[in-house]
C-alpha cells in the first residue's frame, strides 16, 4: 500500500499551523494565559456581562471547557461572577481592572505574533486564508451542531 501525501489532509495541515501558534503564542505572547483564556478575555472586553453559557458559544468552547477557562480566570482574579439576579442558575462575566490590563497587555503581544505567524503570505493572501478558513470553521460548526431544520427527520 502507497503512502499517502499528508499536504492533502486539511487536519494534519490545521495540526501543523495549531502546533506553529502554540509555539508562538507561548513565546511572544504568554505562558499563563493561553488563546482560548484570551478569548474569554476579548469577548468579555465586548460585551461585559454576559453567561458563562453565551460566552463558551461565543468562543467555540463547550460547557465543561468553558467553566473550566472561567474558573483559572476567576482565579487569576481576572474575571468576575456574579449569579444572575433573573435566574439563579446562570453565571454573569465581567473583567476585573486587572483582567482589563491583561486584555490590553496582550492584545499588543497578538498583534506582533499574528504579524510573524502570517509573514509569508501577502495581504491579499491573508484576506484570501482568512475567509478560506472562517468558511471551513463555519460549515465544520454546522457538522458539530446543525440546524434543527436539517436535524429534523424526513418524512
Amino acid at each position: 500500500m502507497a503512502a499517502v501525501d499528508l499536504t492533502t489532509h486539511p487536519g494534519h495541515l490545521a495540526r501543523r499551523l495549531q502546533q506553529a501558534h502554540y509555539l508562538l503564542w507561548n513565546t511572544m505572547v504568554s505562558e499563563e494565559i493561553t488563546s482560548p483564556q484570551f478569548a474569554v478575555l476579548n469577548t468579555l472586553v465586548a460585551e461585559p456581562g454576559l453567561d458563562q453559557r453565551t460566552v463558551g458559544e461565543r468562543v467555540g468552547l463547550d460547557r465543561s471547557t468553558i467553566a473550566e477557562v472561567v474558573s483559572r480566570l476567576t482565579r487569576r482574579a481576572l474575571v468576575d461572577k456574579e449569579r444572575d439576579p433573573d435566574d439563579g442558575r446562570r453565571w454573569l462575566l465581567r473583567l476585573t481592572p486587572d483582567g482589563l490590563r491583561t486584555h490590553t497587555r496582550l492584545t499588543v503581544r497578538i498583534a506582533r505574533m499574528n504579524q510573524l505567524f502570517l509573514a509569508p503570505l501577502s495581504a491579499e493572501e491573508q484576506a484570501l486564508f482568512f475567509g478560506l478558513i472562517q468558511r471551513v470553521a463555519d460549515a465544520a460548526e454546522e457538522l458539530r451542531h446543525p440546524t434543527e431544520t436539517a436535524a429534523a427527520p424526513r418524512p
